[in-house]
């Protein structure tokens, strides 16, 4: 039948529609941002620098880091000299790059400028440095899993390079962060699928550790908070991120297009872009959040 009001009523359909604002839902959805199979399956990391690029291990093949750019285009940032294999990555507000080495045992750094790889902290006591939380005046409290036994410890990295183990006797400890206001760490166990608190003393030591929420299923990975302190958890098996209040509540849980997400970071031109590694199809996933990445607005007061 013909209609010739038809293509005006297109046109005003359209239009309403593109001024709709996003909803909450439409935000976390994921889409991918490199091609398939661009990484290794020991893709992990990943960081953002104030640039809004985004590196992640194993690039093409172990030992490298790679850069993409927030269109998606990559290559290889750096390799790793020796034995060295990265795993979580952290920048300071200089640019400093920080890779935790579980080949070495080290806390590697990395120079914005030369590229130049340098060793910042070595204990032979770590089982294998895994993820890396860095406080507001930059300390760094690395996690360190014994995955043969299922347990692990937390690590404390002074800005001079000295090491304490400040807690052990956990389960296998994984992802690593610290809340807003400096005085929580959060630590999570992959095996046990416990998520832990600790206070942080003055002195950087922790204390009153207590159990703010176990999960009946799945395994953890990585783990990031943003700025109002609500913890991003990548569910390893399930293919999802969970996103957490302090106290325990489940605000969402988001698919990121593969079952084993390993870690994630905060990024974009707001800091509201998350970019997840994803070992299923080796590749990094993003979606948009509410709220920007603590992180990443401490890069911005640099």
């Amino acid at each position: 039948m013909n209609c010739p009001h038809r293509p005006l009523l297109l046109l005003t359909f359209v239009l309403t529609v593109s001024a709709m604002p996003l909803s909450a839902d439409e935000l976390y959805v994921a889409t991918p941002l490199t091609e398939k199979g661009s990484f290794t399956p020991g893709i992990e990391g990943p960081a953002c620098d104030r640039s809004g690029n985004v590196y992640a291990v194993n690039f093409e093949k172990q030992q490298t880091i790679g850069r993409v750019t927030p269109d998606g285009k990559a290559d290889v940032y750096v390799t790793l000299p020796g034995i060295s294999v990265g795993n979580g990555l952290r920048f300071n507000r200089a640019g400093m790059l920080f890779v935790a080495d579980y080949m070495g045992h080290n806390i590697l750094q990395i120079d914005a400028k030369t590229k130049q790889v340098s060793v910042f902290a070595h204990e032979p006591k770590m089982n294998q440095p895994n993820d890396i939380a860095m406080t507001e005046d930059e300390v760094l409290y690395a996690s360190d899993p014994d995955w043969d036994k299922s347990t692990g410890q937390i690590w404390r990295i002074g800005r001079d390079g000295k090491v304490l183990r400040v807690a052990s006797n956990m389960g296998t400890t994984n992802g690593i962060d610290v809340s807003p206001d400096g005085k929580t760490l959060y630590v999570n166990e992959s095996v046990q699928r416990n998520i832990w608190s600790f206070d942080i003393l003055p002195s950087g030591e922790l204390v009153g550790k207590k159990l703010v929420k176990q999960f009946p299923d799945h395994g953890f990975d990585g783990m990031r908070i943003d700025v109002q302190g609500n913890l991003y958890i990548t569910r390893y098996g399930k293919g999802t991120v969970v996103i957490m209040t302090p106290a325990g509540e489940i605000l969402k849980e988001v698919d990121v297009l593969g079952a084993r997400p390993s870690n994630l970071c905060f990024g974009g031109p707001d800091g509201r872009t998350v970019y997840v590694t994803e070992v299923e199809h080796q590749r990094l996933v993003q979606f948009r959040v509410e709220q920007p990445g603590l992180e990443w607005k401490r890069q911005q007061q640099h």
